[in-house]
């Protein structure tokens, strides 16, 4: 598949079939769901193989968002360490939310296992490096969170992390052999897939313009028509538009891009030769894989600026390939994009009871494809009776963030700026 209008590699590269479906008029579904990312298809697919009927409306195209866009890194946890969910989350939430969010990977596997998705999965996990000494403290108090759980973890080595990386460049790393990676795009529409087959509805270039109350119930005005709903459920996390006053100012924006180069070949036959994904501990982040084809994907904060072929993100992207391995030698790119990350102040994600029978959850601090898939089928069990003590955190009322808007400028400025400075 290639198109012109693909929004990352994974759209180009996934053995799943794209799907197209525009809505028809007069639709009343037991949940309608806004957004056919991963949240929006885990919700659906755990909803309907329950007996519920689910309308899935999609402005765009299946994992036109951040579900397609992302590095696609199959994380156990989330941003914080344990210790500091329980500090925040408390004695209840804390431990209950710990377990499902490393029990979260194995969740994601499973899915694709039980729906023989395509989408080049490994299980070899992810790498977390040390980009400095202090990089790799924080990792060891990591660690040792983890390794108080019995989390199947490993605190490794410089050296340790040359021989799983193939640079020595890092100080250290934290190897999580829970995780693994998948082609995030690939994974979206096996989920869609999934979902049709055990009974839900998806429409795909319908914009939902419009949420009434109608009766015990919801009308969907999009578009191109109506959807009567028992339920509805917001899945749009860093997409959300003004569909429901304030949600789109819960949370900071933060964009990230990445280049993929060209196949490589036996080129890079030492470079991350278990093909575990990483990411490092700056403050900028940064990213790394390498795909089935032997591609390299190479990310970091911010957006593209200029063009796959030209310009300051290429140029960037080409420097740390020499740093990071510098007899690799000249490389062609043959995609750039970025997507979307809501960061929340806390850098733990959020589930909203937005009025009666409206539910989101929000705000996944870059860990879309477990946490998205979680709270699907979190927020299924709601709808169908589950007592809501029983969610990963608890439902909170909707609380801004005023400085969000200007915060997600001045991170942008420093993005580019950090672009700028690693290139010269």
């Amino acid at each position: 598949m290639d198109r012109t209008d693909a929004v990352s590699l994974w759209d180009r590269s996934s053995a799943e079939e794209d799907y197209v479906n525009p809505l028809m008029d007069g639709s009343d579904v037991d949940v309608a769901i806004v957004g056919g990312g991963i949240t929006g298809l885990s919700t659906a697919l755990h909803c309907a193989e329950q007996g519920f009927s689910a309308h899935v409306l999609e402005a765009e195209r299946i994992g036109h968002g951040g579900s397609g866009r992302n590095v696609g890194l199959v994380n156990a946890g989330v941003w914080r360490p344990p210790a500091q969910v329980y500090a925040r989350l408390g004695e209840t939430y804390g431990p209950r939310f710990v377990r499902r969010f490393g029990e979260a990977p194995q969740k994601v596997f499973d899915l694709i296992e039980r729906h023989q998705i395509r989408c080049e999965v490994t299980k070899t996990g992810t790498l977390h490096a040390a980009h400095a000494p202090s990089g790799y403290a924080g990792l060891k108090a990591r660690f040792e969170d983890w390794d108080r759980l019995g989390a199947p973890v490993q605190l490794l080595t410089r050296q340790e992390m040359a021989d799983k990386v193939g640079t020595d460049v890092f100080f250290g790393g934290l190897l999580d052999h829970r995780a693994g990676t998948i082609n995030p795009m690939g994974y979206c529409r096996g989920l869609a897939r999934a979902a049709r087959g055990a009974g839900a509805r998806i429409s795909t270039g319908v914009r939902a313009k419009q949420l009434r109350k109608q009766g015990g119930g919801w009308t969907v005005e999009t578009d191109q028509g109506l959807v009567n709903a028992k339920f509805v459920v917001l899945g749009t996390n860093a997409y959300t538009d003004d569909l429901w006053p304030d949600l789109k100012r819960v949370f900071t924006m933060i964009p990230y891009f990445q280049l993929a180069t060209a196949p490589l070949g036996d080129r890079v036959a030492r470079i991350l030769p278990e093909r575990q994904g990483l990411w490092d501990t700056g403050r900028i982040m940064f990213s790394l894989r390498r795909d089935m084809s032997d591609r390299l994907i190479i990310g970091s904060m911010g957006t593209i600026v200029g063009s796959v072929g030209q310009g300051l993100s290429q140029r960037w992207a080409r420097k740390q390939l020499r740093r990071l391995f510098s007899d690799l030698g000249a490389v062609t790119f043959e995609r750039a994009w970025h997507g979307q990350i809501a960061m929340t102040p806390d850098y733990l994600p959020r589930v909203y009871n937005l009025d009666r029978g409206l539910y989101t959850a929000i705000g996944y601090n870059g860990r879309g494809i477990t946490t998205g898939t979680v709270f699907g089928e979190a927020i299924a069990g709601l709808l169908m009776g589950r007592d809501p003590s029983d969610l990963p955190l608890p439902l909170t009322d909707v609380q801004t963030v005023p400085s969000a808007p200007i915060m997600s400028r001045l991170y942008q400025t420093a993005f580019t700026a950090n672009q700028i400075l690693r290139s010269l």
